[in-house]
């Protein structure tokens, strides 16, 4: 890479030329946080970040995580920059490279965990997201990006072949469709809760679903989750693992290779320098975009970073952005910049006209969209035993602000439409509370936990019956709030009849505090709940307080006395948002 005469306020290209993915400060904003204590924006217009020094002074030593596909890469960089005396500020830079998988790095650092790393440089900025959700989180501040991959379909010959190769184009939609409706064609992926690549052709197949099929895309994904989670790995090597390595009758006939997989074109590339001609990928693009990895560079604790260090950090990340660092991340099969990609390294990976190879990258997702994604995998992998518990006192009946409905009309609207993310192996019940609806207690079983497949006497199914149980709820005239009877005897029944292999939980709703003189006190419920809870057995109670009046200090004491999690939603409408948000966390735990 050379000795450079350029001062390193001279960014990365691709940071420079292409938007963020993602609501995040950008580089330059970065740069000048990071010398705040010496005045490095001064230091950075006057070119005082040389590359003409000695190193008379020391190296400055920097430990850098990254993803395992671009730490090759970076360690490349590293060493390139040892080895040709790239200073900052007069000093050396020493970057040592380590890989670990980006939901590892994210993980410890939402538990606030100090691994020993200045700089993290995963696969997609939604482990930045995720690494930012814990109450107690090491901070990490995004610098830019530094390369990026599009997710497609890999395929091998004979695959490839049979779905029209590279003639025939298909959405996401249609290609998961189209591959997974030959028995002799098997679709494999890495786990969406451990791999940005699994997820973000996840997130991407939902969307795709929703403009093709409309209100049915739900339960078109949750099929297409439902067959993914029977061929999943846990990382995306794993993954690659899976596939044929050849023609052969006795690989076609082996029910653990796959001859499609959710693959980046940077692993098809990969993958490709290795595998023989009948072992080789070749790529479909999907014609309604591919979402991209996109390798943020990120500080990690950066007001703990000395200022030669985050000076010298920015200058690694430039140095990646210039034209003999791009050429390194091209060598290893990345994208830099925003222009065409290089024929050869598309063609290396398998991609060929008229594929849609250099389109505009799809929209990333929204934070939403990447946790209803997360919610349904967790469920669809598990399958889930839930018993809802809905709040039916009098309440319920005042209306949302902003909308000509009550509480009740746009919780059981939310309840239905969060029905949707459940496969027919799940098992829903629904009760309802009150105050004395059936005799002394303040609770009622309105529809059994069981199958949502299942079908009744009168060949009803279960998720119909349920559907119109939702859909018949209201408010009791004068109920009160009988919270804490009604979480006992749910939460007793949840334990008593817990279905191992399943993914058991309790949900309760409730627009109120507990309104029932005559039941246990609080801190009792506690230490009951507290005393029944059993980590062999995990009934998490997933407590939603609905509306202003609600008490999401309450909900969240009883939740976390099962290892559960309390919720506080102002608009009874995001209801569905915030079950399959805490199925995916609970599932997590």
């Amino acid at each position: 890479m050379g000795r450079h005469n350029r001062p390193d306020h001279h960014a990365t290209d691709e940071a420079a030329r292409r938007p963020r993915t993602r609501h995040r400060s950008v580089a330059l904003a970065t740069v000048l946080v990071l010398g705040v204590a010496t005045g490095t924006a001064v230091a950075v217009n006057s070119g005082l970040f040389s590359l003409n020094g000695s190193c008379a002074d020391g190296a400055v030593r920097l430990n850098l995580v990254a993803a395992p596909d671009i730490a090759p890469a970076l360690r490349s960089a590293a060493t390139d920059a040892r080895e040709q005396g790239v200073t900052s500020d007069g000093r050396c830079l020493d970057v040592k490279v380590s890989a670990r998988d980006p939901y590892k790095v994210a993980d410890a650092l939402r538990a606030g965990d100090d691994l020993g790393y200045e700089v993290w440089v995963p696969d997609s900025d939604l482990w930045l997201d995720r690494a930012a959700q814990g109450d107690e989180e090491m901070p990490v501040t995004a610098a830019g990006n530094i390369a990026h991959t599009p997710v497609a379909m890999g395929t091998v010959p004979s695959a490839a072949k049979s779905l029209g190769w590279p003639g025939k184009k298909y959405s996401w939609a249609e290609l998961t469709t189209a591959a997974t409706a030959d028995d002799q064609l098997r679709l494999g992926a890495a786990d969406p809760a451990r791999s940005a690549t699994g997820l973000l052709a996840l997130t991407a197949i939902g969307a795709s679903a929703e403009q093709a099929s409309g209100p049915e895309a739900e339960t078109q994904v949750a099929a297409t989750a439902k067959l993914l989670a029977q061929r999943t790995s846990d990382s995306d090597a794993q993954a690659l693992d899976t596939l044929a390595r050849d023609n052969s009758g006795t690989e076609r006939g082996n029910p653990r290779r796959n001859q499609a997989l959710v693959v980046s074109e940077q692993a098809a590339f990969t993958h490709n320098a290795a595998a023989g001609p009948e072992g080789s990928l070749s790529l479909f693009y999907p014609k309604d975009g591919s979402p991209r990895l996109d390798y943020p560079f990120a500080l990690v604790n950066e007001t703990r970073l000395s200022t030669d260090q985050s000076r010298a950090a920015v200058r690694f990340m430039s140095l990646l952005g210039e034209a003999p660092g791009r050429a390194v991340l091209e060598k290893h099969g990345f994208r830099s910049g925003n222009g065409t990609p290089p024929e050869g390294l598309v063609s290396a990976a398998g991609g060929r006209a008229p594929q849609p190879y250099a389109t505009t990258a799809a929209e990333p997702p929204t934070r939403e969209q990447v946790q209803e994604a997360l919610g349904l995998w967790t469920i669809t992998v598990q399958s889930a035993r839930l018993t809802t518990v809905v709040d039916a006192s009098s309440s319920m009946s005042a209306l949302v602000p902003g909308r000509n409905q009550s509480r009740m009309e746009v919780t059981r609207n939310s309840l239905v439409r969060a029905l949707d993310q459940f496969t027919g192996e799940d098992e829903i019940g629904l009760w309802e509370f009150s105050t004395l609806l059936e005799g002394k207690r303040d609770y009622r079983k309105l529809v059994e936990t069981a199958r949502l497949g299942d079908r009744g006497d009168q060949g009803t199914s279960h998720r119909a019956l349920l559907t119109k149980a939702f859909n018949d709820l209201r408010p009791i005239p004068g109920g009160y709030t009988g919270l804490y009877d009604t979480t006992l005897a749910a939460y007793k029944e949840a334990q008593e009849t817990y279905v191992s292999g399943k993914f058991n939980a309790l949900v309760i709703l409730t627009d109120g505090v507990n309104q029932d003189p005559g039941s246990l006190s609080r801190s009792a419920l506690v230490a009951e709940l507290q005393r029944l809870a059993d980590p062999k057995r995990p009934v998490p109670l997933i407590a939603i307080a609905v509306g202003p009046d609600a008490d999401k200090d309450e909900v969240t004491e009883l939740a976390e006395a099962t290892g559960g999690s309390g919720h506080q939603v102002n608009d009874p409408a995001q209801i569905h948002e915030v079950i399959l948000k805490a199925i995916m966390a609970a599932g997590q735990n």
